[in-house]
């Protein structure tokens, strides 16, 4: 893919699952402004690992996912942007930062589903909404996930109840047997230790 735009954010954006940003800064600003008059607008979310985006000097990861633009709405401070999460990429190489940050990206192979990890799925669901169902966080232990298996998958990673570097492991699983592996095992960590405060 060629140089597309890029938001390094101090979270992880899972592919089918909703962004929601309120953009302020000039430079993100023009780069909004910029994709409405696309077709198709998308923008590449990537996660900080350290540092502070605004005023430069962060440190971004090299996985990240693409997201499309759905709305838009502004009130007098900002803008309110939705997007969804597709595909996975790779950052080769960041390019200019004048007006916004771009970077060239490699699409990530897309996981495929068998039907042999259906109970995998299943005890992956109920640890999540049980430990969900425990702490307090934006997510209710009722939403709803996708029909599709490959996208409920990718939902439960995002709303499992877990710091942003364990979402960037998830991020990075090579397939869905690993994601939902790492999903029950990283939420019932997180059970142990809100269990022991």
């Amino acid at each position: 893919m060629a140089a597309i735009p890029m938001f390094p954010l101090g979270s992880v954006l899972f592919p089918h699952t909703p962004l929601l940003l309120r953009v302020f800064e000039p430079r993100y600003l023009t780069m909004i402004g910029e994709l409405l008059d696309q077709d198709d607008p998308q923008f590449g979310v990537v996660l900080i690992e350290r540092g502070h985006e605004v005023g430069g000097g962060d440190r971004r990861s090299s996985v990240g996912t693409i997201a499309r633009l759905a709305t838009v709405s502004a009130d007098a401070e900002a803008l309110h942007i939705v997007g969804v999460g597709t595909i996975r990429i790779a950052v080769e190489q960041w390019t200019d930062e004048s007006p916004y940050p771009r970077a060239d990206v490699t699409p990530l192979p897309e996981l495929t589903w068998n039907d042999a990890l259906a109970p995998l799925r299943t005890e992956a669901e109920a640890i999540v909404r049980r430990v969900l169902a425990r702490v307090d966080g934006p997510w209710d232990p009722d939403t709803e996930l996708s029909d599709d298996p490959i996208a409920a998958s990718w939902q439960l990673a995002a709303i499992a109840p877990l710091g942003e570097y364990d979402r960037y492991t998830l991020l990075r699983s090579d397939s869905v047997g690993a994601l939902l592996r790492q999903v029950i095992d990283l939420t019932l960590e997180a059970e142990l230790l809100w269990s022991a405060e």
